[in-house]
């Protein structure tokens, strides 16, 4: 089930909404009835996040190792053509 609450009750409420977290479930804050953050576990951001970092790293190296640059020009050019299937 989806948590949407209202952005003061990680205020006022805060015990409840980190025990919903804990679980494994991501709580969706609102201001004014719009959407502003959301509230994660580090557990559950980790796993969002740790395949990207671990290709940036692998980009970093790469980069560090190779003195071939591109332009922005070239590179989005080539995702272009890949995207168009040229």
């Amino acid at each position: 089930m989806i948590n949407i609450r209202p952005v003061s009750d990680l205020r006022n409420n805060f015990t409840e909404i980190e025990s919903i977290v804990k679980n494994g479930e991501a709580v969706y804050l609102t201001k004014n009835g719009y959407g502003t953050m959301v509230v994660l576990s580090l557990e559950k951001y980790s796993a969002l996040t740790d395949e990207v970092e671990l290709k940036l790293d692998e980009a970093d190296k790469a980069a560090a190792s190779d003195d071939t640059r591109y332009s922005a020009e070239e590179v989005f050019g080539r995702i272009r053509e890949r995207i168009n299937g040229r």
